[in-house]
């Protein structure tokens, strides 16, 4: 058996996922529908779009690219480093941009920082995540050849 060395996670890798990350998430964050459309969600909605997010994100970046070996990925607690970035990207992303557009305060009826309308935000960072995701690990699985 052939001992493969893990590839190593730099800063680079996460550059390219914060790229693409906030070239996808942008326009959802700034969209009135999103923020309608999470004032009606519950918790449960919520938890299954973070789920769907993290789908989209293993699928693309250790299914769809085929090149991409996770037996040999560096890992942090047995998770995939890129994985782990890539998700921190994802959320993250939406989540600077609401906040720099002051998104809760434009779109909110209510006080932003109340208990509904952080139930609110948290609700619209999980459905931008989901676009967020796909720029991520697009441009993670492009620019790392």
């Amino acid at each position: 058996m052939k001992f493969r060395r893990p590839n190593r996670f730099r800063l680079a890798d996460s550059a390219q996922q914060i790229v693409g990350g906030f070239l996808l998430a942008g326009p959802f964050v700034v969209t009135e529908e999103v923020w309608v459309l999470a004032a009606d969600m519950t918790i449960f909605h919520a938890l299954a779009t973070i789920c769907v997010v993290a789908g989209i994100g293993y699928a693309a970046l250790y299914k769809a690219d085929t090149t991409r070996d996770i037996d040999v990925e560096q890992e942090i607690a047995g998770v995939p480093a890129r994985f782990i970035s890539l998700l921190c990207v994802s959320f993250g992303s939406v989540l600077i941009l609401a906040m720099l557009f002051d998104a809760p305060d434009t779109f909110l009826d209510i006080e932003p920082l109340s208990v509904e309308g952080l139930r609110i935000t948290f609700n619209a960072i999980s459905v931008g995540s989901v676009f967020s995701i796909v720029g991520a690990a697009t441009a993670d699985t492009i620019f790392s050849k």
